[in-house]
């Protein structure tokens, strides 16, 4: 049996990084794999669903190209096999970057298959039995198929599914109205489809505050798209080469008939055949690993990080994790998953950049809560580019003066978010941007303005 000094099972976004970190340290490394190098960032996740969205954003200008004094013609075509092809050639870069690098990295072996515990110490991948004191947990996520009548008797697809098609669907619709249903729904939408989402809640991205929700419903009905909430999917039947989704809902059609399905109601961890019980180590009821703030589970030698920990279910949380687990483990400097706060973006057009409290959720906190808000139609950068939609938002304690969070959706939004998210991570006051000089003509400029103008929340 080989012995390592660590083994990382999963090649997500905090393997790698964890393995080349451990390798550079002295340590002999074992890293397995049993799909793809990359995980799900890498390759069904944001790395294609973003060039995804680039190349709808260009079909979207090209039709727009008239507000801008450009002329192109009457016709602007989508050719899906190509809008594929840019995307593959995209991902097939980086995970053959990452692959390469791996294999070539001294004091690391990488395994092909799937790994599971036969013992605390211990993994089985095949054939092969591998021992090491300490052991990773790096296995991620898969999308949630729900529990609906005839869902197992029609074609659907998931997010991992969606990257295998090449053909423009006539009709798309999606169950499910949040993070991933609303960037495949626009997306999809901007190349041609007719594309119908139903929410079953009452409104779209609910962890959102109203306004927000509202904002990104009108945004997508703008374009075309159709929402449906509250609507509860009671069964899905073949009709033809056609899908129908049965629904119950407040008002509209009962019955949409459509030529794809996409199901995006969430997802669940790669933690249900691992042999986690031999080593000891315990999930929660969702199947999430139990960690603490250092990532370290129930069982001695043993952590978890990425989407498995039920920590974060970003590309940035899994780095962020591996950073903790280095640096307690390596660099004997404490560091705790209590120390950052949330932070994340939707990646529609505009984008929504996200960090710390919704507004709900500040007035819920008891706090003295100042915020400050701007429409997108007030920030010069966003009204040269032609691109409105939205408002810039963020919330102070009027005590501390420290920042409690921000929504803010817009043009560029997901970039000018990491301005507030730095402060809030410095615990610095929220004075210290609003003396900041900040760059115009910019999106971010308007954030010590913003600062400038804060008002009690009623």
């Amino acid at each position: 049996m080989p012995d390592f000094d660590a083994i990382i099972i999963g090649t997500g976004q905090a393997g790698p990084s964890l393995a080349f970190r451990l390798a550079g340290d002295g340590m002999k490394v074992a890293i397995v794999e049993r799909r793809l190098i990359g995980g799900t960032c890498v390759n069904t996740g944001c790395t294609p669903t973003k060039a995804m969205v680039a190349s709808a954003y260009a079909a979207r200008i090209a039709r727009r190209a008239a507000e801008y004094g450009v002329t192109i013609g009457s016709e602007v075509g989508v050719d899906m096999r190509r809008v594929k092809a840019r995307r593959d050639a995209i991902v097939a870069a980086s995970r053959d970057g990452l692959t390469t690098a791996l294999g070539e990295a001294a004091n690391i072996t990488l395994y092909r298959g799937h790994a599971r515990f036969s013992s605390p110490r211990t993994l089985e991948v095949g054939s092969e039995r591998l021992g090491a004191p300490r052991i990773f947990i790096n296995v991620g996520g898969r999308a949630l198929v729900p529990e609906i009548p005839g869902v197992d008797e029609v074609p659907y697809l998931t997010n991992a599914s969606m990257m295998d098609l090449d053909v423009l669907p006539r009709h798309l619709v999606i169950v499910g109205g949040s993070y991933i249903g609303l960037e495949f729904g626009q997306m999809y939408r901007r190349f041609g489809s007719e594309v119908t989402i139903l929410e079953m809640g009452p409104r779209l991205v609910a962890r959102e505050d109203e306004d927000v929700s509202a904002a990104i419903q009108d945004m997508v009905e703008e374009e075309g798209a159709h929402v449906r909430l509250s609507a509860k999917c009671v069964r899905f039947t073949r009709r033809g080469d056609d899908i129908v989704a049965q629904v119950d809902c407040d008002a509209g059609a009962r019955e949409i008939i459509g030529s794809h399905l996409l199901l995006a109601v969430g997802r669940r961890p790669n933690t249900d055949d691992l042999g986690l019980d031999k080593a000891g180590v315990r999930c929660d009821e969702r199947g999430y690993i139990v960690v603490d703030d250092r990532l370290q589970t129930t069982a001695p030698g043993v952590w978890a990080l990425g989407d498995c920990n039920g920590k974060g279910a970003f590309t940035h949380t899994a780095y962020n994790d591996f950073e903790i687990v280095a640096a307690n483990l390596l660099d004997h400097e404490p560091r705790g998953v209590g120390e950052r706060p949330t932070a994340y973006a939707l990646y529609t057009d505009p984008p929504l950049g996200r960090v710390g409290m919704t507004l709900a959720q500040a007035r819920a906190s008891g706090r003295r809560v100042l915020v400050g808000e701007r429409p997108m139609t007030r920030v010069a950068r966003a009204v040269e580019k032609g691109e409105t939609l939205g408002f810039l938002r963020i919330l102070v304690d009027g005590d501390s003066k420290e920042i409690l969070g921000a929504s803010l959706l817009g043009a560029g939004c997901d970039e000018a978010v990491h301005a507030v998210l730095d402060l809030m991570a410095a615990k610095a006051p929220y004075t210290v941007m609003r003396r900041a000089m900040h760059i115009h003509p910019t999106v971010s400029e308007l954030l010590p303005t913003v600062l400038g103008d804060l008002k009690p929340v009623s």
